[in-house]
């Protein structure tokens, strides 16, 4: 079936044109030029990558054999930067493996809150595996996206 592990330093630019193409498909349209430029400048940048580079952070890849369909990454050990899948699986249970799995290894580093600031279109999906409002929808640097919070039990 699907396996989840970490992403290689050699699939980072995998990861992230990944991340690019499903933000441009499911995002981009209800972004402004801002907005678009922002994520795409952020998902680019170098600072992105040395996150990941020093190995300190989550950055998990779901894979369907050697294809990597969906990730999940981490700033400072405790919140959301990017969980997307492919459109050829969504509604697979791909983002909830990728939220399981980071949950745990969020656990065993004693960490009891993860956050994130989901897009308009995660919501739905944030509220169904348990994250709560902590404020209404914003917009900062063009990109909209309606902070969260996930208590670790």
């Amino acid at each position: 079936m699907y396996e989840i592990k970490d992403i290689t330093l050699s699939e980072i630019d995998n990861a992230i044109n990944l991340a690019l193409k499903v933000f441009m498909e499911f995002e981009a349209p209800e972004y402004s030029q801002e907005g678009i430029n922002s994520f795409t400048s952020y998902v680019k940048s170098e600072d992105f990558k040395e996150m990941f580079k020093e190995g300190n952070n989550i950055f998990l890849g779901c894979y369907d054999k050697e294809k990597l369909v969906g990730l999940i990454a981490f700033r400072s050990d405790s919140h959301i930067s990017l969980l997307f899948v492919d459109k050829e699986y969504h509604r697979k249970g791909i983002a909830t493996r990728l939220m399981e799995e980071a949950v745990i290894r969020i656990k065993n580093k004693g960490i009891k809150e993860i956050t994130v600031n989901s897009s308009p279109y995660a919501v739905p999906f944030y509220h169904s595996v348990g994250f709560k409002d902590t404020n209404s929808e914003q917009l900062t640097d063009g990109i909209r996206y309606t902070p969260m919070k996930y208590i670790v039990k």
